[in-house]
């Protein structure tokens, strides 16, 4: 979608000088990165893998031929700093992650640490000092729930950096790849997780003054409604129920008539319905909510057309920014199953149902970030993102915390991804305008 002249013409009229050049720079590096990490079907760039290894060496080159100060942390995370005038006081953070999911796209996590960089490319050209340290970090690892199977939170990069990923953890997450455990990864890799495990960071959160990360938006909003960037007001808390099932007797097709039946496909496509009616109520009701059943399966070894299903598994994801609808929805998801086991003699387990709480973006970010948007005459509107992001890591551990989405054609996770130079332009422009602009504290 493109932009209207008015926003785009009146931004560029008051960028930085050689603003283009910066984002011509940031074309070049995008258009780098894909070629070193692109497979036949899509980017390739696996936590803790070649793809993910050779993003980081790209952005370390690029962030030291810019005059930044370079290092990489226990867990591998980039870190690229450009020196502020008074050196004492906290720092910025901004970046994003570099890893991918299997087959995905170019901007997904990148995007944030490019703008990082695309911004000091601008200072530098401009000779403009901030007057803080600006840090950009790559971090590893993000997509960990596509490279690592068991029970575990993903974001190994920014929780271990945060003192967050403890050594349970990173044994018990287990490679889809090779089996091996995420302990085994991070150390043939080259880094340290027996000083992850310690607590040990490499960063003091109490001498970080904020940390903003630009990330595509990975659902449809921005475009459906024409604008060009959002201001994250937080990040959905989620309710996930990981290995649900439903156990109820296989049976002739053929010859058992319903009422003696124990079908267990029919007793969770009733839970399904009944679950999306609830998620409808709620909607209704103004209450922010999405709701998703991503996994729902019979046994390919046993079922056939002439069976009733004795077995069905299926996972939920249910996610909203009002931490008390999680524990409604978990309530509302036990009393369901409950009551459909007994009427029609199935067992329905769902397990943990595990709940996340919502990350809230802090509300003076936010709204510095509007009056940047609006003093550049950048549409922005402000919006909850859905996906989880290593920003929530950040809001956990007390540091401020606020997010810029660019917009994003064609949705995320795929190859498709279609984010325009000119809506990246808009986004890291509202970022180095809020980086160089004073604290709204």
């Amino acid at each position: 979608m493109t932009l209207s002249g008015q926003a785009g013409g009146q931004a560029e009229a008051q960028a930085l000088p050689g603003w283009r050049d910066s984002v011509a720079f940031a074309a070049d590096v995008f258009e780098q990165l894909r070629a070193q990490t692109k497979g036949e079907d899509g980017i390739q760039r696996p936590s803790y893998g070649a793809g993910e290894d050779a993003a980081h060496a790209l952005m370390g080159r690029l962030g030291i031929s810019l005059g930044m100060e370079h290092s990489i942390d226990d867990a591998g995370n980039l870190h690229l700093t450009l020196a502020g005038a008074q050196r004492e006081q906290d720092r910025w953070i901004t970046g994003s992650h570099l890893d991918a999911v299997p087959d995905g796209g170019n901007f997904d996590g990148a995007a944030g640490v490019v703008a990082g960089l695309a911004v000091v490319h601008a200072l530098r050209a401009a000779g403009r000092t901030l007057q803080r340290d600006l840090t950009v970090i790559g971090f590893r690892a993000e997509e960990g729930s596509s490279w690592f199977r068991g029970q575990h939170k993903s974001h190994f990069g920014s929780r271990a950096l945060l003192g967050q990923l403890g050594a349970a953890e990173m044994r018990e997450a287990l490679s889809v790849v090779d089996g091996r455990t995420l302990w085994e990864h991070i150390e043939r890799a080259g880094f340290r997780p027996d000083r992850i495990k310690t607590g040990l960071t490499h960063l003091q959160t109490a001498r970080v003054h904020a940390f903003v990360e630009l990330h595509i938006e990975q659902g449809p909003l921005l475009v459906d409604s024409g604008i060009p960037v959002g201001i994250v007001k937080g990040i959905r808390g989620t309710l996930r129920g990981r290995n649900c099932r439903t156990l109820g007797e296989y049976a002739h097709s053929g010859a058992v008539p319903r009422e003696s039946r124990h079908d267990a496909l029919f007793a969770t496509a009733e839970l399904a319905v009944a679950l999306e009616n609830e998620w409808e109520r709620w909607l209704a009701d103004q209450r922010d909510s999405v709701c998703t059943m991503g996994r729902f399966s019979t046994d390919p070894k046993r079922h056939s057309l002439t069976k009733v299903p004795g077995e069905v598994q299926f996972s939920i994801d249910f996610r909203t920014l009002e931490a008390p609808l999680l524990n409604e929805a978990r309530t509302f998801l036990v009393d369901a199953a409950t009551q459909i086991s007994a009427r029609r003699g199935v067992a329905i387990e769902l397990g943990s149902l595990d709940i996340s709480p919502p990350s809230l973006m802090d509300t003076r970010l936010q709204a510095r970030l509007r009056e940047c948007a609006n003093a550049l005459d950048i549409p922005a509107v402000m919006m909850a993102s859905g996906a989880g992001h290593d920003a929530a890591n950040f809001s956990e551990a007390g540091v401020p915390t606020a997010m810029i989405f660019v917009r994003n054609d064609h949705g995320s996770h795929n190859p498709h991804e279609a984010m325009d130079m000119a809506d990246f332009s808009l986004g890291t422009r509202v970022l180095a305008e809020f980086l160089m602009s004073p604290s709204p504290w």
